[in-house]
């Protein structure tokens, strides 16, 4: 089936003079780049096609964008699943704007013309492709990031753009009515009061809200193989929610959540590389540690939060010092979770100076070396039991 046809340059200059803005034309640009990164057939007449649709259906509404998307970048049902994957991770929202019908069949099927069709060769079934499609995915989420090549990379960063890291709930000590939980004797009575009789029992509950959520990233030269993904992780986890904040450590400490914070990852990476002077330097995570303690500890980032640290544990620094800062992190913090991408490897021990120092002050030890890894940590953050 042949794809759209370009539109001419009087329809792409109307669609311009659009209500939408400039600034929102470059957003629904980059929405159309990470749909065609999550494998969508986004090609450039479908994105033409895509801005003319939301200029009409108003792209200043979420549903109005989602819908122009998904008439137009999406070739086919095999690749809506992937459009509203994409459509939640780039927006930020649980889900999808209401009216969204998933197709009956959920299986690609070869259609021709009347008189075409032939017979699938003896031993071949049309779930191959799908099936070693889902192994090689399989694969890749087991495979040490360090190991992979171009276009493994070139996958991973597909996937990563899908996860949506987020910190448990806690629950506060204000108060709300509620329908059950404990009786709240001050709404009865005056209820009763109104009323001259008590007709029903008020209840009340706690508030519950989310935990602040906070990333140290390693980015010193021993963890270069993995920075990559931590940061891509790090993004995923701000444009969940605000109010997370992502740090760099190395040799020194940077404070990149402003930089996550635009919706394309490629952008966004390229911005919090920009600010960081020391990609692939050396290690102090001692000093770099109480430079967070100091600087952003007192003003309560800490206080209560998850705290999420990945690295090697190399430390050039005095361990002692690495340990005391530890110590004061682990008071202040809800939880502290390690991620060491050594980890995973057979016969690995905590035997470097800063891993050895810091481990007793860790709630969490876990392994950061695949995307299999980074979806278990994901799913560890929000572990319900550990709701305080």
């Amino acid at each position: 089936m042949a794809g759209p046809r370009p539109l001419d340059a009087a329809t792409v200059r109307a669609a311009a003079a659009a209500p939408t803005r400039r600034d929102g034309v470059e957003t629904l640009v980059a929405f159309a780049r990470t749909v065609r990164a999550a494998g969508v057939a986004a090609d450039p007449g479908r994105v033409q096609v895509f801005l003319a649709a939301a200029a009409e259906l108003g792209a200043d509404g979420r549903a109005g964008t989602y819908w122009a998307g998904r008439l137009a970048l999406c070739s086919g049902p095999q690749e809506l699943a992937r459009y509203d994957a994409a459509f939640t991770a780039y927006f930020g929202c649980e889900q999808p704007p209401p009216g969204r019908r998933r197709p009956a069949v959920d299986i690609e099927r070869a259609v021709g013309l009347p008189g075409t069709e032939q017979a699938p060769e003896s031993g071949a079934s049309e779930h191959e492709p799908r099936v070693a499609a889902a192994d090689r995915t399989e694969v890749l989420r087991r495979r040490d990031i360090a190991a992979l090549d171009p276009a493994g990379r070139a996958e991973l960063r597909r996937l990563l753009a899908l996860l949506r890291p987020a910190a448990p709930m806690r629950r506060t000590r204000r108060r709300r009515p509620a329908r059950h939980g404990r009786i709240d004797r001050t709404r009865t009575v005056r209820a009763a009061l109104r009323t001259g009789e008590v007709d029903r029992l008020r209840h009340t509950e706690r508030v519950v809200r989310p935990r602040r959520l906070v990333l140290l990233l390693d980015v010193s030269g021993s963890m270069a193989p993995y920075a990559d993904a931590l940061l891509r992780l790090g993004h995923a986890a701000v444009r969940r929610r605000r109010g997370t904040e992502v740090f760099t450590i190395g040799t020194r400490l940077t404070r990149i959540s402003r930089e996550l914070g635009h919706a394309d990852p490629d952008r966004a990476l390229t911005a919090a590389s920009a600010v960081v002077p020391d990609f692939s330097g050396g290690t102090r995570l001692g000093d770099q540690l109480h430079a967070f303690l100091a600087g952003w500890g007192r003003r309560g980032v800490a206080r209560g939060a998850v705290v999420v640290i990945a690295s090697d544990g190399w430390e050039r620094g005095d361990p002692d010092r690495l340990a005391v800062g530890m110590a004061r992190l682990h008071r202040l913090a809800h939880r502290v979770i390690w991620v060491n991408p050594h980890r995973a490897r057979e016969g690995y021990q905590p035997l470097a100076g800063g891993m050895a120092a810091a481990l007793p002050y860790v709630d969490d030890f876990v392994a950061g070396h695949s995307l299999a890894a980074l979806e278990e940590l994901c799913a560890l953050l929000v572990d319900e039991r550990r709701t305080g």
